[in-house]
């Protein structure tokens, strides 16, 4: 982990998946995403623990990478209760690894932008106490606030008349909402 005052900061974070008996006949199984593990090492699908029918998982090891440029949307995200991050996972075709680990942020407009392609399935999971206090760190030391500043209207355009449309002293020769270009010595062309 490097210094705040760089432009990005990376921390590998592993993710958990609990496997858990489906509840309808349709699906076998029901997995979700459990937990994070900070500076977590490498894993793939390793099992952690098994429950009354649950697994869980080491699935994977991703890195959460922070940008100085997204520091609003961490700020955005540290303000929610509790403070989360979001981990984006994508059907597999393999039968014992069903879900790919693609991605994890702590941005929650980056997340909202996945979420919305359809494709994905966006997991919020809360963050650790001391993963709260690394993204705290680096978002505080980037963060700006814009000062609001009020548009002003161009005096111009206020109240400007369309080209004779609804006035009564125009001669309207068909359609009101014709172009103006179009009207040469009284008739259409």
């Amino acid at each position: 982990m490097s210094q705040t005052l760089d432009k990005t900061d990376v921390m590998p974070l592993g993710i958990v998946i609990r496997r858990t008996p489906g509840v309808t006949r349709w699906a076998k199984w029901s997995w979700k995403v459990s937990a994070v593990l900070p500076a977590a090492g490498p894993a793939d699908w390793q099992l952690l623990r098994q429950e009354e029918g649950a697994s869980e998982f080491h699935a994977a090891t991703l890195p959460l990478e922070l940008h100085r440029a997204e520091a609003e949307a961490y700020m955005q995200g540290l303000t929610a209760e509790p403070p989360c991050v979001y981990v984006i996972l994508r059907d597999s075709d393999d039968a014992d690894r069903p879900l790919d680990v693609t991605l994890v942020t702590a941005s929650p407009f980056e997340a909202q932008d996945y979420a919305d392609n359809g494709e994905d399935l966006v997991e919020r999971v809360p963050m650790p106490s001391g993963l709260v206090a690394w993204v705290r760190q680096f978002t505080l030391a980037h963060f700006k606030e814009e000062e609001f500043k009020k548009r002003r209207r161009d005096k111009r355009t206020m109240g400007e008349a369309e080209d004779g449309i609804g006035d009564p002293r125009i001669a309207q020769m068909t359609d009101v909402y014709r172009s103006p270009s179009l009207v040469k010595k009284g008739r259409l062309q």
